[in-house]
């Protein structure tokens, strides 16, 4: 071994040792968990049940933050500007990648300046109209748009949510027109359908679910490839006449980049051990969600494909930031 090599093996060992011990030890104090929406979306719904998991787990408090705003980028950049010590960490939705190519002057690398610890899970969109709308299905949606171009309104969760690049890239695809009224997070969305503010939506499903039970809404389709184990009846969007259609939200952990392997490591089981307990998965998967609980590097791959995908969506339909 030469004089050089050994040097910069020891420190090579001495930082694997000290990170490891610090992955011993960690969590130490409370866990910053930040919800780039506000409070009642389908992130939070996600969260809450795991956060409560995981305090119970580590012994530290998991405390839910908002940060709204910028299409998650605020809540986004919150943890890519953090120390990258484990203590702040955001769920990030498909918006994360859609914003790559939608927000061109975003404050950070969508890729570099985060570790990937988890995919925690998927969950379909739904297509709903407020329950006194005279539209029964898909096909009748359509035609009313088809028949009264850009008469129609829908709502989403803001700019870049998928909620509305998904109906940007159902234009597209059936060759429709429909007008985009933005709301600052599905909440208030969801509230504009009720209220009539709006026609239609392109919603989570654990969103929109309550007020489907409650016959405030007429769901006419999922947009996943297959149907959804809470809302069977309700078919899907290839199922009603659009081959090939198949969206879903997906919901990623992410810490600052930097935050060392041990404790990505540490968190990456942590979350799956979560989202596994029974009280915790009778509840995500009541939202209709699908747990992954993927690895870090599987998540890294995915953003990159999500990144690419949604930048196509975004050229092909000419979608900006109103």
């Amino acid at each position: 071994m030469s004089q050089k090599f050994f040097p910069a093996f020891a420190a090579a060992a001495c930082a694997l040792f000290i990170h490891a011990a610090i992955a011993q030890t960690y969590p130490t104090k409370a866990i910053r968990f930040i919800m780039p929406y506000p409070p009642g979306g389908s992130s939070e719904i996600l969260a809450r049940p795991i956060a409560n998991e995981m305090t119970r787990s580590l012994g530290h408090p998991v405390l839910i933050d908002y940060k709204p705003g910028a299409g998650s980028s605020i809540g986004a950049d919150t943890v890519a500007k953090s120390p990258p010590d484990g203590y702040t960490l955001v769920m990030l939705l498909t918006a994360h990648a859609v914003n790559a190519s939608l927000m061109p002057n975003l404050p950070y690398d969508t890729v570099k300046d985060f570790a990937s610890i988890t995919l925690a899970a998927t969950l379909p969109l739904v297509v709903v109209v407020n329950s006194q709308a005279p539209i029964n299905t898909l096909q009748d949606l359509i035609n009313a748009a088809k028949t009264n171009p850009g008469k129609l309104n829908y709502g989403s969760a803001g700019p870049g949510n998928t909620s509305h690049l998904s109906v940007e890239y159902f234009k597209t695809v059936v060759g429709v027109d429909v007008t985009h009224v933005p709301y600052k997070g599905s909440g208030p969305a969801i509230a504009g359908l009720l209220g009539r503010e709006v026609d239609l939506m392109f919603d989570s499903l654990s969103s929109s679910l309550g007020q489907i039970q409650g016959g405030k809404f007429r769901a006419l389709a999922v947009s996943t490839a297959k149907r959804s184990h809470v809302l069977p009846q309700v078919p899907t969007v290839q199922e009603s006449g659009v081959p090939g259609f198949d969206i879903s939200v997906w919901y990623g952990i992410f810490a600052a980049a930097g935050t060392p392997s041990a404790i990505v490591q540490k968190l990456n089981a942590e979350f799956i051990k979560a989202m596994a307990q029974p009280k915790a998965k009778e509840a995500i998967e009541g939202y209709g969600y699908q747990i992954v609980g993927s690895t870090p590097a599987q998540l890294d791959a995915h953003v990159k494909l999500e990144i690419a995908r949604w930048a196509k969506v975004v050229k092909d339909s000419g979608a900006k930031i109103n």
